[in-house]
């Protein structure tokens, strides 16, 4: 679609600060469960979002159609004169750029009845491993196609693509259930669709496996995490207490996340990158038209960053990084990660498990929850490390601790970070399915690990 921006432009005002986002924006999804296709739809939409700052805060309209921006602007400058307070945004420079894709395989040049076929062949051959009761699969591909104009000058258009495929594979046996989950694709191309015989299976059959495993026995462990566990973790437990708007609701929080406070041994960094391609969160320009730039949150074990808006920025005299975003034009934007990972470390896998005497290598996260400085994640499974080697695999494995505590506990970090291929974060009412996070092996000493 060819969209003249002087439509926009021609929108704005020069009172107080304003924006507009207008989208277009199309949504495919398939979904299955065994060998039965259950959905299969095509939606697309469109719309816009204005914002307009004049005095203690934004004064934001959703509109359907183009010609409907004028009126917005004009709402959200009433809006926004009845909000008390002054409030400021930090600068940012002035954005005139036009970010088109070419995926290496374009999703949306791969027919319908091509991406059915090759999630049934998956999801069949799941089913065929014995012991597997059920597989539900499923295929999002999304593709937007976003303009972005300020009255300071700004005007951007951008294409954004993501696609990939997700499995979530159970076993049965005499009443027992076990549930795994595997994922691939996260990004533009629908390249890495393919050739996923092996890795389907090797799933199921580690699914199958844990019906055997024992139940964990709850107590002080020293634990690895593989690269899912360990991003999982470092977004939920630390990157949300990273993004500025949550921090500056709290005093307390402020007084925790204070920039210069040590909160681990020198050997953990801690960044998030949405310039990194390939992955889940990558993209240029957040929804205020600012470039999203790697950001340091701990550097050497030192807290050093956190993700901004222009607002939150300004709030605290800081740089805004690029970090606010929005679902789509329905919201208004706030600050999100974009790919939050621990960086890679001096350490093998294999010297991680020689120097652990008594403790769990952890693999395949399942999801948790946080509160405040706590955590508690379940993980898909696990192995015994006693003296040094790998021994039997259990099961039903619980991880809970002191956000602040686990960090200073880590002393040992790998040095092959994977980042995982499923997206998804949400927060205030928006999933955002661009998001991205991994991480090294790392290995926490006297962690608490429970049964579910």
């Amino acid at each position: 679609m060819y969209m003249d921006m002087n439509v926009l432009n021609k929108a704005l005002t020069d009172e107080g600060y304003q924006d507009l986002r207008y989208e277009n924006l199309s949504i495919t999804s398939i979904k299955i469960k065994n060998d039965e296709i259950k959905e299969v739809s095509v939606t697309n939409k469109e719309g816009g979002h204005a914002r307009v700052l004049l005095g203690g805060g934004f004064g934001t309209f959703s509109f359907n159609k183009l010609e409907d921006a004028k009126q917005a602007i004009n709402e959200c400058i009433e809006f926004s004169k009845i909000i008390p307070g002054d409030k400021e945004l930090a600068e940012a420079p002035v954005v005139i750029d036009k970010i088109i894709l070419t995926p290496e395989i374009d999703p949306r040049e791969i027919s319908l009845d091509e991406k059915k076929e090759l999630l049934l062949k998956y999801s069949k051959l799941a089913k065929e491993i014995e012991g597997i009761s059920l597989v539900e699969a499923n295929y999002y591909e999304h593709y937007n196609k976003k303009y972005f104009v300020n009255n300071e000058g700004s005007q951007i258009e951008q294409e954004q693509l993501i696609c990939g495929m997700a499995f979530v594979m159970t076993s049965k046996k005499e009443g027992l259930t076990q549930q795994t989950r595997l994922a691939f694709g996260g990004c533009e191309s629908f390249a890495d669709m393919y050739n996923k015989d092996e890795e389907i299976k090797m799933k199921a059959e580690q699914t199958v496996d844990l019906l055997s495993a024992k139940p964990v026995k709850g107590g002080i462990y020293d634990v690895i995490l593989d690269n899912a566990v360990g991003g999982l973790f470092i977004h939920e437990a630390f990157g949300h207490l990273s993004e500025a708007d949550n921090l500056l609701r709290s005093d307390a929080l402020k007084e925790t996340m204070k920039l210069g406070r040590q909160f681990a041994s020198p050997l953990l960094n801690v960044i998030d990158d949405p310039s990194i391609e390939g992955i889940p969160g990558n993209y240029v320009y957040d929804d205020e038209g600012v470039k999203g730039t790697e950001t340091y949150l701990i550097k050497e074990g030192i807290l050093s960053g956190r993700l901004h808006s222009r607002e939150t920025a300004g709030h605290v005299g800081e740089k805004p990084t690029g970090h606010c975003r929005a679902k789509n034009f329905e919201y208004t934007p706030i600050v999100r990660m974009g790919n939050i990972y621990i960086d890679e470390g001096p350490h093998t896998f294999e010297e991680m498990i020689k120097a652990t005497d008594r403790g769990i290598y952890l693999f395949g996260a399942a999801g948790g929850q946080t509160s405040g400085e706590m955590f508690t994640f379940a993980v898909q499974g696990g192995y015994i490390i006693e003296n040094g080697q790998i021994k039997e695999m259990v099961r039903d494995i619980v991880l809970t601790g002191n956000l602040f505590t686990t960090l200073k506990n880590i002393d040992m970090i790998s040095n092959d970070r994977k980042m995982k291929k499923r997206g998804g974060c949400g927060k205030g009412g928006q999933i955002m399915i661009k998001s991205g996070y991994g991480s090294p092996f790392i290995r926490i000493k006297s962690m608490a690990i429970g049964g579910k």
